[in-house]
């Protein structure tokens, strides 16, 4: 069973910078696509970027331009590099394969606050 770790998180200004991690383990991460995904207070999970084997990447709009999602299969490591940080990008992250997602994991808590 694959299993994520997300970690990585904390609180920041705006306009400040943070990177996430996610470590996969119990799966063939090179094969997967992976996706990172958020959950704000009182909101559903909606989905933030997508990154292919061959290191394609695809983004919301609402993030587009400022985050940047990589993976380092050796490591079986998920990153999301995030720039410019607003209040609105307050949330939980979380990974998960993009196609037939898995059980999900903790998450890792973001809050931008002035």
């Amino acid at each position: 069973q694959v299993q994520f770790v997300e970690s990585g998180g904390g609180l920041v200004q705006p306009g400040e910078s943070l990177r996430l991690s996610c470590l996969v383990s119990g799966g063939i991460f090179r094969i997967y696509t992976m996706a990172w995904y958020r959950q704000a207070p009182g909101k559903g999970r909606e989905w933030v970027a997508t990154i292919t084997p061959s290191e394609d990447t695809s983004y919301s709009a609402s993030v587009k331009g400022r985050f940047t999602a990589s993976r380092e299969d050796a490591e079986s490591t998920l990153y999301l590099q995030m720039n410019s940080l607003k209040v609105e990008d307050t949330a939980v992250y979380y990974c998960n394969k993009a196609n037939k997602p898995g059980d999900w994991g903790p998450g890792t808590q973001v809050t931008v606050s002035s």
